[in-house]
């Protein structure tokens, strides 16, 4: 497999960067065929079918989002004990985290198909998207544990410095997925139902890839009897994990919060707000590859016990975020008029017109704030790899509280493009929690390493 990158020493932002810049191209292969994707449909079935995943856009994300905390919360563990050097132990953390992850799909698929007409009727879906969107969200539930497989797999092999393997297996992924859209879609004529199957088998062929790497590494592959279920391991894995994964679920019922209110505006509204939300992931990309490098770094260091290499990575992960962050904002602000259009089609030219100002303004406000969404990755990700999941927990409801207090506001002046701000705001209140928590938890650990 991919050679592993042992971050207790050298020089922190080199490791950073070369860390996270591999997953920051497996990143942006993940979002161009999240792109093509809304792309394909946006062009070949029409501004009905794009407005239709907007609809449910969260409810996505409530279900994939809790599969990736419970993976990134576990994967802390993990990058502990390779940085104690104890691989028998990370081996034992690994089986178990298999047999975690096996309940929580079986659990999760079966909340995700019986959950989804109660959730459709909370988002008010517009009855004349409803059948399209059941459809939709229908195939996607329907691949909830691959899902959860995938983003455990990828964080074990990135746990232990391995950032190169996930890149490969999602460039294939990327190109898997971008044929099979084209095939659904303009082909066989299945629309956005084609279009979701299609992601979900590009995820299979990831996970895959990802597993084969792991069963041949020697540090990496455990036994059998390590599957078998201990109750110590697995509460300690839970609680790392379920702060994360409640964090993306509070945030989820946020973003639905907001959902719920635009469902109520004008199906160009509709769609204009969804092609930026669908270009949100581009915004993030090198966000979420730091946070992941982040994690990585301090844990691996906070189980070396090396708490000063924690303080000097975190300076340089806040320089590398704060310039990548400003950088993005520039070029989404120059080119995402031209982007977002790429996504809307309509008969009606006028309507098309409208879906565009919004998208685009929407992602001006959004491009405005994104230094504050990159620190926040930083020090969320920080204090994740010194243990401490709660906050996670924490900043989510902060973000809720937030995003659907300025949405309720914006709904009661009926300003409609004011609902852009909510975001940011969610961005804002989160961040400046986390950076204060971060800076109190390092004092602690600086103290003990005085004593």
């Amino acid at each position: 497999m991919a050679k592993q990158m042992n971050m207790t020493s050298g020089k922190p932002m080199r490791l950073l960067f070369y860390f996270a810049l591999p997953l920051m191209l497996g990143n942006m292969f993940q979002q161009l065929y999240t792109v093509v994707d809304i792309a394909i449909v946006g062009r070949g079935v029409g501004m009905e079918a794009l407005a239709t995943l907007g609809s449910v856009d969260w409810l996505s994300w409530l279900f994939i989002g809790t599969a990736q905390g419970f993976a990134q919360g576990i994967s802390v563990r993990i990058a502990q004990k390779y940085g104690e050097g104890d691989i028998y132990g990370m081996q034992h953390v690994i089986g178990q985290s298999v047999t975690l992850s096996a309940i929580i799909s079986v659990i999760g698929t079966i909340l995700c198909l019986c959950g989804l007409p109660l959730f459709m009727k909370l988002l008010r879906v517009p009855q004349d998207l409803w059948h399209m969107a059941r459809l939709y969200q229908t195939v996607l539930m329907s691949g909830f544990t691959v899902s959860m497989f995938y983003n455990l797999v990828a964080g074990i092999l990135r746990a232990v410095g391995d950032s190169k393997t996930p890149l490969m297996a999602m460039v294939v992924a990327a190109l898997t997925n971008i044929a099979l859209d084209c095939v659904a879609v303009f082909v066989l004529g299945w629309g956005i139902t084609g279009a979701a199957a299609a992601t979900v088998a590009a995820q299979v062929l990831a996970t895959v890839l990802c597993t084969i790497k792991i069963i041949r590494s020697d540090i990496l592959r455990f036994e059998r009897s390590q599957l078998k279920p201990v109750n110590s391991i697995c509460k300690e894995l839970l609680a790392l994990g379920a702060p994360v994964a409640a964090k993306n679920l509070i945030i989820a019922l946020g973003g639905m919060a907001v959902q719920t209110i635009v469902n109520g505006f004008s199906m160009s509204f509709i769609a204009g707000f969804t092609a930026t939300n669908k270009l949100y992931g581009l915004l993030e990309i090198a966000a979420i590859s730091y946070g992941y490098a982040v994690t990585t770094y301090v844990g691996q260091n906070h189980g070396a016990k090396q708490y000063v290499r924690i303080k000097e990575g975190i300076r340089a992960a806040t320089v590398l975020s704060v310039i990548t962050s400003i950088v993005i904002a520039i070029c989404m602000v120059s080119f995402g008029r031209n982007i977002t259009m790429l996504f809307i089609s309509s008969e009606a030219a006028d309507l098309a017109a409208v879906a565009g100002d919004v998208a685009y303004n929407y992602l001006c406000v959004m491009s405005a704030g994104l230094p504050i969404l990159y620190l926040l990755y930083v020090f969320i990700s920080a204090l994740q790899g010194m243990g401490n999941s709660i906050v996670s927990m924490i900043s989510g409801i902060i973000e809720f509280i937030m995003r659907v207090g300025v949405s309720l506001i914006i709904a009661h002046t009926g300003f409609e493009s004011g609902i852009f701000a909510a975001e940011v705001a969610a961005w804002l209140g989160a961040a400046v929690y986390l950076m204060l928590t971060y800076h109190k938890n390092y004092k602690r650990l600086a103290q003990q390493e005085n004593t």
